[in-house]
């Protein structure tokens, strides 16, 4: 649940966001610190167009080749194992560096797609987006939630990216369907006994070694940091003075590491679903099994059960699939491993909460695992004929490249006590899961914890929802505090879910208001 999928099924649904967290990640600096006199990426203030681009000695400036390019927006074909989008949106691609420490050396190519503004008399500029994960796909999300943002599109290009290491964007591959499948089956992710926890830490190091395998070149150089220098030559190479971004959930970081590096280049930046950039990786476990525990109780709660013994009944429920696993018409078993990610699955948006009704008593009452199959297929990317996407392996690379924390086993068992005292469900998985991730990785992190402060910023709206599963309502408070007085500016939406807009309508018409008027609310706004 931290690593892996965050529900499709909301963003089909509603035409709003897919939205994602990542437990690990997070955004690690080239820059040292500003001098006095000049922004974080090093360029004086009243630089001019033609040094807008510099950085600080760490990262010299980008060569005119790069920061001359001039988008070639042509007719959209499918991506892999997705859908061409409708009329009206257009693809092309950038070249950024692999390594910004070496901007004239090799590059790659950020795939990006456009829906251009409606009234262009009243044109603001571009509009960009990322949906979370980290490791979900702009160029097949926006297209499909575009519906939400109709009201937006009358002014702004919509435009969504694939980061570097995502899907059409040198994204990151680890290993096969049949591999994937193999260890969705076999691998406990509570594991109980020795042999459990050797074939979980073999299974974490197997994916490893295939991410390096497959995709070595790459793996160093996916962290967020890198992506949010590619979000300024973007920026740039679209014709845009200042950045105009909404960022869900994972993106919320992207966003908070973007104004840090580059605070005198925001404009009208959103940030629904914030994340907590002051935890590292067992921090961020910790806020996640609060936050899936609350929003478990208060899905009971809504069905007229006592939370703590329909807590307690789940529990149970894990425990007897973890010997045996359910049956299911497709012939596969629901494990106990899966049927946490079924689970999970629902908790993203209320709208899903009878679905999640009806298949725990499908397993309750009949011993059928099929409803919670279908959830977990849609969390980890499984379509209908065995194929799974890749985000899981795009989220694991920019999680892992990230985060310098790489919890062993001895400290993931450590923490069980405590993690089952917060939530009998989630508590065993996510204490488990701080170190299946990144304990045997290819590749060094960046940082314990993002930056995200950014004096001198134009003020940057946080959005936290009070019943928000995966990125708990503490965590948003604590990124508008993170961004720095009159950055910062915190609006609470009263609700379940997670993520706002779209689903909120104060939350929607205060957004519209700032993107659209540049109307920004008071700090502390409360919706609901």
């Amino acid at each position: 649940m931290t690593a892996r999928r965050r529900t499709r099924g909301r963003a089909v649904r509603a035409g709003a966001a897919l939205l994602a967290a990542g437990l690990l990640a997070g955004c690690g600096l080239l820059s040292t610190e500003p001098e006095p006199d000049a922004t974080t990426d090093g360029r004086p203030r009243d630089a001019s167009p033609s040094s807008e681009l510099k950085d600080t000695p760490k990262s010299p400036a980008l060569p005119a080749a790069l920061t001359s390019q001039r988008p070639d927006w042509k007719r959209c074909t499918a991506p892999p194992n997705g859908r061409a989008p409708g009329s009206g949106w257009r693809c092309t691609s950038v070249q950024v560096p692999l390594d910004y420490r070496k901007p004239s050396g090799e590059t790659i190519s950020i795939a990006l797609i456009r829906k251009e503004a409606r009234d262009k008399d009243r044109r603001i500029g571009s509009l960009l987006f990322n949906f979370g994960g980290p490791g979900g796909s702009g160029v097949d999300i926006l297209p499909r939630a575009a519906g939400a943002y109709g009201k937006l599109n009358s002014r702004y290009d919509l435009v969504g990216f694939d980061p570097r290491g995502v899907a059409a964007s040198s994204g990151v591959r680890c290993r096969t369907d049949e591999e994937q499948e193999r260890a969705f089956r076999t691998v406990d992710l509570t594991p109980d006994t020795a042999a459990e926890e050797a074939a979980f830490i073999e299974d974490g190091a197997a994916f490893g070694a295939g991410c390096e395998r497959r995709s070595g070149t790459v793996l160093p150089h996916v962290g967020t940091s890198n992506a949010a220098r590619d979000l300024d030559l973007i920026r740039h190479v679209l014709g845009d003075d200042k950045l105009s971004y909404l960022g869900f959930s994972y993106g919320t970081e992207l966003g908070g590491t973007y104004a840090h590096l580059f605070p005198h280049r925001v404009g009208r930046v959103v940030l629904d679903a914030g994340i907590d950039p002051t935890a590292d990786g067992i921090g961020h476990a910790r806020n996640q099994a609060t936050g899936f525990q609350r929003a478990l109780e208060n899905y009971l709660k809504d069905r007229g059960q006592d939370p703590k013994a329909g807590s307690e009944r789940i529990a149970r429920l894990l425990a007897r699939l973890d010997g045996k696993p359910l049956p299911t018409s497709s012939g596969r078993e629901l494990t106990e491993s899966l049927a946490i990610t079924g689970i999970v699955t629902p908790l993203y948006s209320r709208y899903n909460w009878p679905e999640l009704t009806a298949a725990l008593d499908e397993a309750e009452k009949k011993g059928r695992g099929d409803g919670l199959l279908r959830l977990a297929d849609s969390y980890n990317g499984r379509d209908e004929n065995g194929r799974y996407d890749t985000q899981a392996h795009s989220q694991r690379a920019i999680s892992c490249a990230d985060s310098k924390a790489r919890p062993t086993v001895d400290e993931a068992r450590a923490l069980l006590p405590e993690f089952r005292g917060l939530s009998p469900v989630f508590g065993p998985f996510l204490a488990w899961d701080t170190a299946g991730w990144c304990a045997q990785w290819p590749v060094d992190g960046e940082h314990e914890n993002p930056e995200t402060s950014a004096p001198g910023a134009a003020p940057i709206l946080v959005i936290g929802t009070t019943g928000d599963p995966a990125t708990p309502y503490e965590g948003a408070q604590r990124m508008a505090d993170e961004l720095g007085k009159g950055v910062g500016i915190m609006v609470t939406n009263k609700g379940e879910g997670h993520g706002a807009y779209g689903e909120s309508p104060c939350v929607t018409s205060t957004v519209d208001a700032y993107f659209l008027d540049g109307k920004v609310p008071d700090d502390g706004l409360t919706c609901g």
